[in-house]
This record gives structure tokens, C-alpha cells and sequence, in this order.
């Protein structure tokens, strides 16, 4: 078998760090993170929903909406009464 030249072997490319060699964060890395940390959230606050205190948060939200609307019902209604006299 003949023998082959040496052919030079490729380096490795470096690792993906997520910063520049200056040390600045790459924008794929800052997305990540960004994403990252949205799907944490937005799983947190939905199984947050689910338990019994933050059904119990929400029905007070509500509550308090509904109660808002209901007076801010009643303030318009009196300033028509005031209108009219």
C-alpha cells in the first residue's frame, strides 16, 4: 500500500462561548438567555395558576373588577342625574 503525504489535520473549531473574543456578548447568546428566561416565566405563572391560592387570587381579581365596574356604573349614573337638573 502506497503511502499517502502528510495532509494536514483541521483544527477543531473553538467552542461556542456566547461571547466575542473581546468578551461582548453575542446576540444569539443574549436571545437565548431572553428566551430562556420568557419560557421560565410564563411555565411559572401558569402553574401558579393551578393551585388553589392562585385560583383564589385570580377570583379575587375578578371580584374586585367586577365591583370596580359596577361603580364606575353608578358614578356615571349620578353625574347624568346632575346633567338633567
Amino acid at each position: 500500500m502506497p503511502e499517502q503525504p502528510d495532509e494536514p489535520t483541521p483544527e477543531p473549531e473553538p467552542a461556542e462561548t456566547g461571547y466575542t473574543p473581546s468578551g461582548v456578548p453575542t446576540f444569539d447568546s443574549v436571545r437565548e438567555k431572553i428566551e430562556t428566561r420568557y419560557g421560565t416565566a410564563v411555565g411559572a405563572s401558569e402553574l401558579a395558576a393551578e393551585t388553589p391560592e392562585g385560583r383564589s387570587a385570580e377570583e379575587q381579581y375578578d371580584k374586585r373588577q367586577r365591583a370596580a365596574a359596577e361603580r364606575l356604573a353608578a358614578i356615571r349614573e349620578s353625574m347624568k342625574d346632575d346633567d338633567a337638573k
